[in-house]
């Protein structure tokens, strides 16, 4: 597998036409691997990942930029131009004044000149300072969505970053954000897997050519005992009869929807599997089966107690 065989969605809201791998390595923290972050991100490009999904509040920026500037010290990549790189905007600095120093901050603790895709992390504000999760809810402070979004406009329009987008994004929220950006969101990054599968979400971005990008695509996460996707007995017995694995058949289904991926793996070998999804497809049975899922999201908001309006009511 190299990076030529990856396929990319062409951005729709990019003015310079970017384009998304549609695979990417997630670095949020890894609690129980020996790999580190940088270890990771090196294994990954030599095995053709190109496209890289941080965050500022993750704390590994310094580890994906250290990561990168060896690959292309070892001539593992020919230029930065060939790496697509995502980091989000954390709620302490999701206020108009503070969106354009933090990215460049971002910048310079990743080591680049520019990201390729800038997220607003979640839709929501929190008092500025230290990053904490879960955000306790005396910290919230009004969210202030279009002066936030004019600042992530003029991000763009500095070459800080080459395009912008939102995550955690209910249809709501996206609407009203549509109507009044100049420079609609290109990405809406968003929980989706076999069991959270989002298909209102999913046609309303096509409608208005939003990409989405799928976190916990397995399921992993804050999850602890049975997962539902991974331990589920129809996944099981689909890629039982694909010949493939369980994850395989998760990442193939998010492919066929149409969508980009972060999927989370340090282990070499599951890197390696994950890229092994393109050369097959899901058979209409297989839909049928995976239609009977059931459903139900798994990060239910990053505030402590949750909040009950963040999704907007939606499945």
């Amino acid at each position: 597998m190299v990076a030529a065989e990856i396929p990319a969605i062409v951005l729709g809201s990019s003015s310079n036409q970017r384009r998304m791998p549609v695979i990417g390595l997630g670095t949020a923290p890894e609690t129980n691997s020996t790999t580190s972050t940088k270890d990771a991100v090196l294994h990954a490009i030599k095995q053709g990942y190109r496209h890289f999904d941080t965050a500022a509040a993750y704390g590994v920026e310094p580890a994906v930029g250290e990561a990168i500037q060896e690959a292309l010290k070892l001539g593992l990549v020919g230029s930065r131009e060939e790496l697509f790189v995502t980091s989000k905007l954390w709620c302490t600095n999701n206020h108009p004044h503070l969106v354009v120093p933090a990215l460049q901050q971002s910048l310079k603790t990743l080591q680049l000149e520019y990201l390729d895709l800038f997220l607003i992390h979640w839709p929501i504000s929190a008092k500025p300072g230290k990053v904490t999760y879960p955000i306790d809810q005396t910290e919230l402070v009004p969210f202030d969505m279009k002066g936030v979004w004019e600042a992530m406009e003029e991000c763009q329009r500095l070459g800080l970053t080459k395009a912008i987008g939102v995550s955690n994004f209910s249809c709501n929220k996206l609407e009203k954000l549509l109507s009044f950006a100049a420079i609609p969101p290109a990405v809406n990054q968003v929980e989706m897997n076999l069991a959270w599968q989002q298909k209102k979400l999913r046609d309303f971005c096509k409608e208005n050519g939003i990409t989405l990008t799928a976190f916990c695509p397995l399921r992993k996460g804050a999850s602890r005992g049975t997962n539902a996707v991974m331990d589920n007995d129809v996944v099981k017995e689909i890629a039982e009869a694909h010949g493939k694995s369980v994850a395989q058949v998760c990442l193939r289904w998010l492919c066929e929807q149409g969508v980009t991926f972060a999927v989370k793996s340090y282990d070499k070998e599951r890197m390696k599997q994950n890229l092994q999804i393109f050369d097959w497809s899901l058979t209409e049975n297989d839909y049928e089966k995976i239609s009977q899922i059931e459903q139900e999201r798994l990060i239910k908001g990053p505030t402590k107690p949750l909040l009950n309006d963040l999704w907007d009511d939606e499945m």
